[in-house]
């Protein structure tokens, strides 16, 4: 169907939604080709887009459309006792996807547990878990901007489904019936059934128990939290609850709240995005933080599985740290605490991502830790704790990707900034009680490793055709890729979508890890540049690694391979 006539049966449709027949009246032409050319993309990570009527549009009825799917998956597993569990964060509709969800679920006689109010994603993961569900859905579009949502399915182990079980379930989405005609049952009606269970706080307090284990030394927190000054914001998202009272639960009293973003609100109207990668997300934050002379910032995105973090220098000022830096000074946190301890396993191992710092590998050979990459995508981590798990080899330690996602232990099996905002402000205290800020921590950890930088770079390819300008151009750097960059010669280059790892004297090896639309060249200095589209947004996410005797040679170099590289993705 070409999108005028799609256009025409959403606005003749008798039971359309009167506010979505609205908006599709107040479309330009042009607006509404998007809106109605193809169908919102349903990949791996689920399906995010921009709120509004249209087949590529999230609303009401697309989000019945993706549910359809999981519904058929569901039957074909025989899995309907079971049921799913329904989360949502504070974006705009969040509520009213989550129910939308429930009710098509309901229809085809699926057991649901859907909570009655906002939580964070990390919650619906252990949520899956602690009822035993088939599946969960977590209705949020992360740290996107204000105009966007998103709908997340997770697999029986808590964790996103892993690629095979996706490939079934996009299959399912695709053969899905017309969004405009997918069954839906009274909501009421279920819930009087039973059908749809609403979930309250007894999951929440499951959760907080678990959340005790994370603490590795509550002596010390005891012996040093009246000390720490930490302000915390939830950037208007879901993280204010569990996060105020998982660091209460810790130990940690001095906790300043960053009052114009504590309620919900999924305008996010204090920020441009909600980001906590994002500078701008901290100008709220920062105003109450000199105020406090806080020791630390703590920053979670709108669904709470992301965590950014500032830290106070010795000047007073306040300095953002990457991802990167966050993980590598948990991560030296962590196995100090437990080798001090004799807790340290001999089979420890830390997994993350293949753009993640290479920083963590000197720090876990210091420790006698192994470290396993995985793509991007947290659901790979997921799968390397279950296989962990299943053959007992392993311990798992830490699982992280640069984009601000950490997960410390495995009760939950995504990213989880509840357990990072705990870890933090431990380390905070452990650090001051050493007589050392974070950013002498972490200068500590650049004097005995090396400085390791790292920049990340996402170019926007908007419109119709921007998919298709990003296949041209990763096409274009297969085809004809650099040679060298910055100077500095390449002596491997990986390409995850081939499964190919292409050596310097002209050999090849076989990568493996799953196939993805990703590329890796490794430099003769130990440097790497990485480039991979976005699975969620039309971007190439570009990623340069730097290592070097000085932070600002680390630097230096990365920017003149930022300049060779961005001549490939114009």
């Amino acid at each position: 169907m070409d999108w005028q006539k799609a256009y025409q049966k959403w606005q003749t449709h008798t039971e359309m939604d009167e506010e979505l027949r609205q908006a599709m009246a107040n479309y330009s032409p042009e607006e509404a080709q998007e809106a109605f050319t193809g169908a919102l993309s349903f990949g791996t990570a689920g399906m995010r887009g921009i709120l509004g009527p249209g087949t590529n549009r999230m609303n009401r009825y697309t989000v019945r459309q993706a549910t359809e799917g999981l519904a058929q998956l569901i039957i074909q597993h025989q899995a309907q006792e079971r049921g799913v569990a329904i989360a949502y964060d504070s974006r705009h509709f969040s509520p009213e996807f989550a129910q939308e969800a429930a009710c098509v679920l309901g229809h085809h006689g699926i057991q649901v547990y859907l909570y009655e109010r906002l939580r964070p994603t990390p919650v619906l993961s252990f949520a899956v878990r602690y009822f035993k569900a088939y599946a969960g859905i977590m209705i949020t579009a992360s740290h996107n901007p204000a105009e966007y949502n998103g709908y997340k399915v997770y697999g029986e182990d808590g964790g996103q489904m892993p690629p095979v079980e996706a490939e079934q379930l996009m299959d399912y989405v695709s053969q899905a019936a017309d969004p405009l005609e997918v069954a839906t049952s009274d909501f009421d009606e279920l819930v009087a059934s039973g059908k749809i269970k609403v979930v309250g706080d007894q999951v929440d307090q499951a959760y907080l128990d678990a959340m005790k284990s994370v603490t590795i030394d509550s002596e010390l927190i005891q012996q040093h939290q009246s000390n720490i000054s930490i302000v915390y914001t939830p950037l208007h998202g879901a993280g204010m609850y569990l996060g105020l009272k998982a660091l209460k639960q810790a130990g940690f009293e001095q906790i300043h709240v960053v009052a114009s973003q504590q309620e919900p609100d999924g305008a996010f109207p204090t920020v441009k995005s909600p980001n906590p990668e994002s500078p701008e997300a901290f100008d709220e934050a920062l105003k109450l933080a000199k105020e406090v002379r806080a020791d630390i910032i703590l920053a979670t995105d709108p669904d709470a599985d992301r965590l950014g973090a500032m830290i106070r220098t010795a000047t007073g000022d306040y300095q953002l740290l990457t991802g990167n830096q966050i993980a590598a000074i948990m991560l030296d946190y962590l196995l100090e605490a437990a080798q001090s301890q004799d807790s340290l396993p001999t089979n420890g191992v830390v997994v993350k991502s293949i753009v993640s710092t290479d920083l963590v590998r000197p720090i876990c050979q210091h420790y006698g830790v192994e470290v396993e990459e995985v793509l991007t995508g947290f659901k790979f981590i997921a799968e390397k704790i279950k296989g962990y798990e299943q053959s007992e080899a392993k311990q798992f330690l830490m699982g992280f990707e640069e984009s601000y996602g950490y997960l410390i232990r495995p009760f939950v099996r995504d990213k989880d900034a509840i357990q990072a905002l705990v870890v933090l402000a431990e380390l905070t205290a452990y650090h001051q009680s050493q007589g050392r800020t974070l950013s002498d921590a972490l200068e500590s950890i650049y004097q005995r490793y090396g400085c390791y930088y790292e920049h990340t770079i996402a170019i926007t390819y908007p419109g119709l055709d921007g998919a298709e300008r990003m296949r041209q151009i990763m096409a274009h750097i297969r085809q004809q890729g650099p040679s060298q960059l910055g100077d500095i010669a390449i002596v491997q280059s990986d390409d995850y979508l081939t499964g190919q790892s292409m050596q310097s004297d002209g050999h090849s090896l076989p990568l493996t890890l799953p196939t993805s639309d990703a590329l890796k060249y490794h430099l003769t200095d130990g440097s790497w540049v990485a480039l991979r589209p976005s699975g969620t947004e039309p971007k190439i996410k570009l990623y340069i690694a730097t290592k070097a005797d000085s932070m600002d040679q680390a630097k230096a170099k990365a920017q003149r391979i930022e300049a060779d590289l961005r001549t490939y993705v114009q």
